[in-house]
């Protein structure tokens, strides 16, 4: 096919997902990252080329030049395709420019990073009807009063902006069981100038955290459709999905369609939901504007987002298709998994029986593949170099002290 297909990011295992999901159809796939240490999404046998672009954070501007360049010595009109969130804000900010030499499913300039943004995606939520967990912002009269009366502890402090927060943190939110542990996350959010908003936690354990996935095309309608169930996560709790089954659910289904259509949302979104244990309410947490994290897991179901995205753009779209029934197919990055199951059978959270259980269906991994190994064999020894040389790292920053 002569349409390329950039994908933005291939250091982490949602490029290389995107990569063989196309790659595996004849499509030709250009990896862009700005760096070539640990991109081993770019290994794939399914990369058809690389190219080193200018930092999206440190010089977005350039990066957006370096993407027209490239994109005006091909023949025929690329599809983008970002794999992190700092790539979608880029795309977002700059989509004027970027679309007239690119294929791009979003036509509202600003939509992904609103939907991004905590803020307002809460109200968006609101205003179309969906649930979302009570919230109090920093600037609310009486702030202390509404946390004790509205909110209670524990409850979760939340970055507005949740790429710049984990850039900085490490982690997606703070958790807080005080009064004098909340003041001491809202100041280290303050001292690094982010803003935060504090919000109830609603009752249930990770296996009350849902997704809709799903793709809307060109007139706003969703095409393509799947609902899982998430079993674990990392960090625990309030972390990324690690285990996570495919599980037909109407509910999500009719929620997470009536919202984005209603707000003119186009391409892919996975809405996050979770499921109160006592009242079996669904509530929006976040929305994912770029390709999930167990994509390899959707298409292996039959929603192969970036095909999906890239026939539909360039004019040959796919049919229609929503999963209505349960495939008992998994998605495992075996790597945090361990690391979580550590920390759930330690918290007394799960118990190792509990665990084994999980583990008798159908899995699909986050990075290896019998047929494409290289990427999982260079994240191995990148990883093992990490752990071996951590005590060498621990001793230099002691030095230093």
């Amino acid at each position: 096919m002569l349409n390329k297909a950039v994908i933005l990011g291939t250091n982490y295992y949602i490029g290389l997902s995107t990569i063989r999901c196309l790659g595996k159809h004849g499509i030709h796939t250009v990896a862009a990252d700005y760096s070539e240490e640990e991109r081993y999404g770019a290994l794939s046998k399914h990369c058809s080329e690389k190219i080193i672009v200018p930092h999206y954070k440190r010089e977005p501007d350039k990066l957006v030049e370096a993407l027209i360049e490239f994109a005006g010595k091909q023949k025929e009109k690329p599809v983008l395709i970002p794999c992190h969130d700092s790539y979608v804000e880029v795309v977002d900010e700059y989509l004027p420019q970027l679309k007239e030499h690119y294929f791009i499913p979003q036509t509202e300039q600003g939509l992904y990073t609103r939907v991004m943004n905590k803020e307002t995606l809460h109200a968006l939520a609101m205003e179309k009807g969906v649930k979302v967990p009570e919230t109090v912002r920093l600037d609310d009269a009486d702030f202390y009063q509404k946390i004790e009366s509205t909110i209670g502890y524990p409850c979760l402090v939340k970055p507005v902006d949740s790429p710049t927060f984990v850039a900085r943190f490490r982690r997606k939110l703070f958790k807080v069981h005080t009064k004098e542990e909340l003041n001491e996350a809202l100041k280290k959010a303050g001292d690094a100038e982010l803003e935060v908003i504090v919000q109830r936690i609603i009752p249930g354990f990770d296996d009350h955290m849902y997704t809709f996935d799903a793709y809307l095309n060109q007139d706003g309608k969703v095409t393509n459709w799947v609902t899982c169930q998430k079993f674990r996560q990392y960090p625990i709790n309030f972390g990324a999905s690690v285990y996570t089954i495919q599980k037909h659910v109407p509910e999500v289904e009719k929620i997470g369609t009536a919202f984005l259509e209603a707000i003119g949302y186009k391409g892919f979104a996975e809405i996050e939901f979770k499921k109160d244990a006592e009242t079996g309410d669904f509530y929006l947490i976040e929305i994912n504007a770029r390709i999930t994290k167990f994509n390899s897991m959707l298409a292996k179901v039959g929603m192969n987002v970036p095909h999906i995205k890239y026939r539909e753009l360039t004019g040959n779209p796919l049919p229609a298709k929503g999963l209505e029934k349960n495939t008992n197919t998994a998605f495992w990055y075996s790597y945090e998994d361990m690391l979580a199951v550590k920390a759930y059978i330690q918290t007394e959270q799960l118990s190792a029986r509990d665990v084994l259980k999980t583990y008798f269906r159908p899995k699909v991994y986050a990075i290896w593949d019998w047929k494409d190994p290289k990427p999982a064999i260079s994240f191995t020894k990148m990883t093992l170099g990490k752990i071996l040389n951590r005590p060498a790292n621990r001793k230099k920053k002691l030095a230093k002290q």
